[in-house]
């Protein structure tokens, strides 16, 4: 199958770019072209090409830092970034992998080796395009199943905020936290199949529509598995209803065999349905709240996780909100 895309190519050259010019649209694919990393930035945040094909050596910002730049910022960070260059020490190869470049080729480089990685990258980022159409299809899924319930506005959010300050807390990678992230975002997706009539029935729910509700994690994780982050997000949704002491659903895991971020997760959805308005109870005060989580912790929650958040509470008096992901 044909790949095609657009490709911004960096040099200060303009022999070099013009070579890289003429090989490339002779291949099928775009070409949009900066004189320098500054540039390459500006032109990489207001075009988002396919690739970006970047010399190393170049005036006000060089290849390392602009590639740093562009993996560093959200807008850029899965455009796929080759380093070209006449350099070829260890230690400047070591430079290019740490600032972030999914590939590097010495100058003068093969042609066909360089069509053949661009079109290779081009099809990575593609592919990468339809999982965070999928993601976000998702997540407004996950926005709908919230919105049938009004006594939940704003629930996902405040979820999200409030996990994402207990990972922050526990010194949690920034990738880890995204995932963490993603899983509040998305702990209740599988309810999308409950029917209505169970999931806001206003009586007790029999042992058989109980049953029906259990299996809504199983649900949500199988709704995630296409994520990019699939396999870390769906245990999350599949067991943040487990309990410190084994009583949760629907695995009946123990302690910590518990995902890290489920467990995460479920001391922050229940902070969140306590100190909110629910028909079963009115919204309790924070110090009510956390005084619930203290006498569950062990029994139904981590208590290091709710020692974390009682902490977290304790000097910010309400977490603060992070930038989404």
């Amino acid at each position: 199958m044909s790949v095609s895309g657009v490709v911004l190519v960096v040099d200060d050259e303009e022999l070099n770019r013009k070579l890289l010019r003429d090989l490339l649209i002779a291949r099928g694919f775009q070409i949009e072209e900066a004189r320098d990393g500054e540039e390459a930035l500006h032109k990489a945040r207001q075009l988002s090409p396919d690739i970006v094909l970047l010399d190393v050596r170049m005036p006000r910002i060089d290849g390392f830092e602009a590639c740093r730049e562009l993996k560093g910022d959200p807008r850029t960070q899965l455009i796929p970034v080759v380093l070209l260059t006449a350099l070829s020490s260890v230690e400047d190869r070591v430079a290019g992998i740490e600032s972030g470049a999914d590939d590097f080729l010495s100058k003068p480089f093969h042609q066909a080796e360089l069509v053949a990685r661009v079109r290779s990258l081009i099809r990575v980022k593609q592919l990468t395009d339809q999982l965070e159409r999928t993601e976000n299809i998702l997540f407004t899924m996950a926005a709908a199943v919230e919105a049938k319930d009004p006594y939940t506005e704003g629930h996902l959010r405040r979820l999200a905020d409030y996990a994402s300050e207990i990972s922050l807390a526990l010194g949690l990678s920034p990738r880890i936290i995204t995932v963490v992230r993603h899983g509040a975002l998305l702990h209740d997706i599988g309810k999308i199949g409950v029917p209505d009539a169970i999931l806001h029935k206003p009586d007790e729910l029999t042992s058989e529509e109980f049953d029906v509700i259990k299996q809504h994690p199983v649900f949500g994780e199988r709704i995630c598995r296409p994520l990019r982050f699939g396999a870390e997000v769906g245990p999350i949704v599949r067991n943040h209803y487990e309990q410190w002491d084994g009583t949760g659903y629907p695995d009946g895991l123990v302690g910590e065999a518990i995902p890290l971020g489920a467990r995460i997760v479920a001391v922050a959805d229940a902070f969140d349905a306590m100190t909110t308005d629910r028909p079963y109870h009115p919204a309790m005060s924070i110090t009510s709240a956390m005084d619930e989580l203290r006498h569950g912790a062990g029994i139904q929650w981590d208590p290091h996780l709710v020692k974390t958040f009682v902490s977290v509470m304790a000097q910010t008096n309400k977490p603060s909100r992070p930038t989404p992901s």
